[in-house]
């Protein structure tokens, strides 16, 4: 027998590529609810309570009030927001990052997806910094571009009818929602410097944490930054370590095609002491829709490849 899935927030961005990625699964039966009771809190209890797995893709504050909807102890929910991303009895969704995390997930009933930004820099920085080989007093910057879809409606219509914008800056405040998500589950003592930007393209993602390793007093080389990586994503479908020797640019195309992949890199000069840690993802993949798919999958026992784009 199928699970019952809910998708609340279906009609957004990232709702709409769950249920693509959902739509043709055996082991799901999804729940929809008519375009005039999307918004409708009864019906959206009704089916909140009704259902096995509840995915929420709702602003912050929506998604605080459809977790105070659940009236019964056996629904799960895994929330595509930011509003448990740091919460203490949430389990975090990036099954990757840290050891054990996907018996954490498998196990939890409420799993906070991480953000598209904190899974580039989580997913080069955790684990050296869990190894020793980064410390995790130093103040780290990243650098960070991504396609307007990342953005919602609003972004995707400013982009779209302002054909003049090429490329957009913002977070000038140097705050962001994402920066308490990347200092918590990094185990950093200070804020991230987080500077982060759209281009024209719809989808993908760069994130580039920039590191002098001799300044920074570690006694690695980025072949050891490197090694870790490799080992610790090793048997993985889903994210891998590369050298960056030999490639001369990575890009964002306008119309690049949608994965689930995590691609990471370790450029370097000679000597191994200036290294810049990047990863590559699709902002609507591995940063939003594919990693929530992954996590039902991990939750459900399955597969965790089952419907991702590999």
């Amino acid at each position: 027998m199928p699970y019952s899935v809910f998708i609340d927030g279906a009609a957004g961005t990232t709702g709409l590529e769950i249920a693509d990625r959902l739509g043709s699964r055996v082991e799901f039966d999804l729940a929809r609810l008519p375009e005039n009771k999307r918004k409708d809190a009864e019906a959206r209890r009704e089916a909140i309570n009704d259902s096995d797995f509840v995915i929420l893709c709702l602003p912050d504050d929506a998604a605080k009030e459809a977790v105070s909807l659940i009236e019964n102890d056996h629904t799960r929910v895994i929330d595509a927001s930011s509003a448990h991303r740091t919460a203490a009895d949430w389990v975090y969704g990036f099954a990757e990052f840290r050891d054990g995390q996907r018996a954490r997930i498998a196990n939890a009933r409420f799993v906070s997806n991480p953000g598209c930004y904190p899974t580039g820099f989580l997913g080069l920085v955790a684990p050296l910094i869990a190894g020793g080989l980064l410390p995790a007093d130093w103040p780290y910057a990243v650098n960070a571009v991504s396609g307007y879809s990342g953005g919602g409606k609003a972004l995707i219509e400013r982009f779209e009818q302002e054909s003049d914008i090429g490329f957009r800056s913002y977070g000038l405040n140097l705050q962001h929602k994402h920066m308490p998500e990347m200092k918590r589950h990094a185990g950093l003592t200070h804020d991230v410097i987080f500077a982060p930007s759209v281009v024209r393209a719809y989808r993908g993602m760069i994130v580039d944490v920039p590191l002098n390793l001799a300044a920074m007093g570690c006694d690695a080389k980025a072949s050891d930054l490197l090694n870790m990586l490799q080992h610790h994503y090793d048997g993985s479908a889903i994210v891998r370590a590369r050298e960056g020797k030999g490639v001369s640019e990575l890009l964002l195309n306008e119309n690049g095609a949608a994965t689930d992949r995590l691609d990471l890199f370790v450029f370097a000069n000679d000597s191994g002491d200036q290294v810049r840690l990047i990863a590559k993802l699709d902002n609507l993949g591995k940063g939003a829709a594919g990693s929530t798919v992954q996590d039902l999958n991990i939750m459900a026992g399955l597969d965790e490849t089952l419907g991702l784009r590999l």
